[in-house]
């Protein structure tokens, strides 16, 4: 049983001690805050997917669930890689097309690439709420691949835009119908896997982006060697036909995905995924490890007061920083990664696509390597204090190389470096889900971290100016100031964490064993009271 006990954060609970938390209080024991017994006292909702199958004295063997977390791998997981794959693909082509001569084609400039990339992630940060709302009323099978198949139609018929107009038109829609995507995901794995899977089964998924850049890049050399065949450029195939990949791919998940670990059959898998004694053993597990998934069922509708109460929970709010800046020191070096090969590098279009990739496979090996020692040690701090810190003496390094196109080779390696950084995202996002309630209250804190994430990546587009052009001097030290920043805010999150830890137990120190159990009984108060409840402990 996990040592968690999830819940909504409204502020703590006035109910629970006749002690204080601001530190006057007994000293802190030695016990640490408690491992419930709260998912074998209080049943789930009735309104919850799986309550008939829930059963405190159910047992199983270690082997068998092994075997349910196996087919969920390889019925759920290989799924939604197929969808991140798609995912990645459309939105790594146009960094490809610029080694086409899609600005020129077009008439634009490298400031216009920018406005059209802020475009999107404007949309994008639109749309998160509303999906997320969307997806909590109408399910997630029905509502992810209609966006699938929506964005990437867009992004086929991206092969006919002419000029700026119909440049930042597409970039508009493209965002619009992605946003809420990746946050909408993760909600959607958080019902089939516990809180210390999630991390490693996430980082897989953010491998799948990176192995997406790898085949993207390896797509783009051949489709852009298509230059004239038609009287057409060569990015004009590549858009038309990753984008109907997409497509494909999008319409097959809608006739695929499931409704819940209870609901899983579907029009190209008509059997169920699991047995019943297989449903049985998922939905207890998930509930042992985190009884406040069985609060709310899966199209339960969020309102207003829970954005309010995921925007308002101050323990979150280290995170969104780190969302919002963590990842800013890396996005102009990976997007204008082809296109400065070969202005300066002096590479060729098919060597700039195909060098990216050294990149990419280094990013997913890496990743994937700093998810498993998270999950191994179950640690999150300093895990993604090494993500951030690999960037910074290669943006001093960049920054201090001399400004002449005599060194390719070293630019590529440190440009490359940045590029292929330990991505530690999958871990803050597990981290955030851990530490939030339940199913609407992680929904709505997963989107406003991706929404930050975005205000971040936005933030990034806009670094690296046309004046600055080709070495960006000014853009590395604003890169490094950032990267700075994001790892004081990161031991700050930490320690913050730590003390509301300490308050906690100070409280429940004060609490006789009665006052513990009714407390612990008491399922009001569990949903009121939330992540601030002195029976739940912030992981860090």
């Amino acid at each position: 049983m996990a040592s968690n006990i999830n819940a909504v954060e409204k502020g703590i609970p006035q109910t629970a001690s006749k002690a204080s938390l601001d530190g006057t209080s007994s000293e802190v024991s030695n016990a640490p805050l408690p491992s419930s017994s709260l998912a074998d006292v209080v049943p789930p909702h009735e309104s919850y997917e799986g309550y008939g199958l829930w059963d405190p004295t159910f047992t199983w063997s270690p082997d068998e669930e092994k075997k349910v977390v196996w087919k969920t791998d390889l019925f759920l997981l290989s799924a939604v890689c197929l969808m991140f794959f798609g995912l990645q693909l459309d939105r790594g082509n146009l960094s490809n097309a610029l080694t086409d001569n899609f600005l020129k084609d077009l008439g634009l400039s490298t400031n216009d690439y920018n406005n059209g990339t802020t475009i999107q992630l404007v949309c994008f940060l639109a749309a998160e709420f509303p999906v997320q709302l969307l997806t909590k009323r109408f399910g997630f099978r029905r509502v992810l691949p209609i966006m699938m198949m929506a964005w990437s139609t867009v992004s086929w018929t991206q092969a006919w835009i002419d000029n700026r107009a119909t440049f930042y038109v597409t970039r508009a829609f493209i965002g619009a119908f992605e946003g809420g995507f990746i946050p909408g995901t993760i909600l959607f794995a958080t019902y089939f896997y516990t809180a210390r899977e999630l991390g490693t089964r996430l980082a897989i998924f953010w491998s799948t982006l990176n192995i997406a850049r790898v085949i993207s890049a390896l797509l783009a050399a051949a489709i852009l060697q298509m230059r004239g065949v038609g009287g057409k450029p060569g990015w004009f195939w590549l858009f038309l036909l990753e984008g109907l990949l997409t497509t494909l791919i999008g319409a097959a998940c809608f006739f695929y995905l499931p409704q819940s670990p209870v609901d899983t059959k579907s029009v190209l898998h008509p059997k169920p995924w699991y047995t019943e004694r297989e449903q049985k053993i998922m939905i207890n597990r998930l509930l042992r490890d985190d009884p406040a998934k069985g609060l709310t069922g899966i199209k339960e509708p969020a309102h207003l007061s829970d954005i309010w109460a995921a925007w308002s929970d101050k323990s979150m709010w280290g995170l969104y920083l780190m969302g919002l800046i963590a990842y800013i020191p890396a996005t102009p070096v990976q997007a204008y990664l082809s296109y400065n090969l070969k202005v300066v590098g002096g590479f060729t279009t098919f060597q700039s696509n195909m060098l990216t990739v050294v990149s990419a496979v280094a990013q997913v090996i890496t990743m994937l390597v700093l998810a498993k020692s998270s999950q191994k040690f179950d640690e999150r701090t300093w895990h993604s204090f090494f993500g951030e810190f690999w960037i910074l003496p290669c943006l001093v390094a960049l920054q201090t190389l001399p400004d002449s196109q005599s060194m390719p080779w070293e630019r590529f390696a440190l440009a490359t470096l940045i590029a292929g950084y330990p991505y530690f995202h999958p871990i803050l996002s597990s981290w955030l889900s851990q530490n939030s309630f339940n199913v609407k209250k992680r929904a709505l804190t997963a989107a406003t971290y991706n929404v930050i994430v975005q205000v971040g990546s936005l933030i990034g587009s806009q670094i690296y100016r046309a004046d600055d052009a080709p070495f960006y001097h000014r853009g590395n030290k604003v890169l490094i100031a950032f990267c700075v920043a994001a790892l004081v805010v990161l031991i700050g999150q930490n320690q913050w964490l730590r003390l509301l830890n300490r308050r906690k137990q100070r409280v429940w120190d004060t609490m006789t064993e009665e006052e513990k159990a009714r407390y612990q009984a008491d399922t009001h108060a569990r949903e009121q009271d939330g992540n601030k409840r002195l029976d739940f402990k912030f992981v860090y």
